[in-house]
């Protein structure tokens, strides 16, 4: 049951924010923290309900900047691994209960801070050649299958995308375009699971603006802003959002 009092808007309300600015400016990677938050204060599955649409919404808002700067050979790479990731994650969340899903964002979240930690300590090296076309389709599909279950594809995809050397405006556009396709293919087996909800629905409308001045935002920012503060901060909300999850999860 989701109920739309003053707590979930308070907390609501910046995440969408958060997400907006991610995914406007800083590859996306970070946007599924919102998912992470509303989980906190509502059951998983209508914490990714509330979300889709709004993250639908940034990728239309955040297309027109970014138009053709995208590597169209990795996005589609990429698309077509994450495809059969959708589906693999629609088949997974029918036999899955809330506790399951709330150690796996709580385990994503955790697991992307130890990641971005160990490239920055120069113990993972992913980004020192390019990957080759198999390993950017499985990078797809794990990243298909991770934004289905909590909205954190952008991960495993910029695996993949780093590995290419990419200018920051590449990156930033070819994940624009590919989760773009990717939120749609989730749309239709998220309706059918359930996941939308009249009450989902008003709260997307009253989030929408939150999405598209985050998105705003993230566009301007992705030009100015340090990425090195921008995730520090980031990092931090991760950790704590996902130890959270995963203790709510396993107790």
């Amino acid at each position: 049951m989701l109920t739309l009092d003053t707590t979930f808007f308070l907390i609501a309300g910046p995440a969408v924010l958060f997400a907006g600015i991610s995914k406007g400016g800083f590859g996306s990677g970070a946007a599924f923290a919102s998912a992470s938050v509303l989980a906190l204060v509502v059951e998983p599955g209508l914490a990714l309900g509330v979300m889709l649409p709004l993250l639908m919404l940034i990728d239309v808002s955040t297309l027109r900047p970014y138009w053709r700067k995208w590597d169209s050979q990795a996005a589609v790479l990429l698309i077509a691994g994450a495809v059969p990731g959708v589906a693999l994650g629609a088949a997974l969340y029918k036999v899955a209960d809330a506790d399951v899903f709330r150690v796996l964002i709580g385990a994503i979240s955790v697991g992307f801070v130890l990641w971005q930690f160990a490239v920055r300590r120069g113990w993972v090296r992913a980004a020192a050649q390019t990957l080759s076309t198999r390993a950017g389709a499985f990078a797809g599909l794990v990243a298909g299958f991770t934004s289905f279950v909590s909205h954190a594809g952008g991960p495993p995809a910029a695996v993949y995308l780093l590995s290419k050397r990419l200018s920051k405006t590449e990156f930033q556009a070819t994940t624009v375009l590919v989760f773009w396709i990717v939120n749609i293919a989730k749309f239709v087996p998220y309706a059918f699971l359930g996941m939308f909800t009249l009450q989902t629905g008003i709260a997307n409308l009253v989030l929408a603006p939150f999405a598209l001045l985050g998105a705003w935002l993230g566009v301007k920012a992705h030009m100015i802003v340090p990425e090195r503060l921008f995730f520090a901060l980031t990092y931090v909300l991760l950790t704590v959002t996902g130890v959270k999850l995963i203790w709510d999860g396993l107790t």
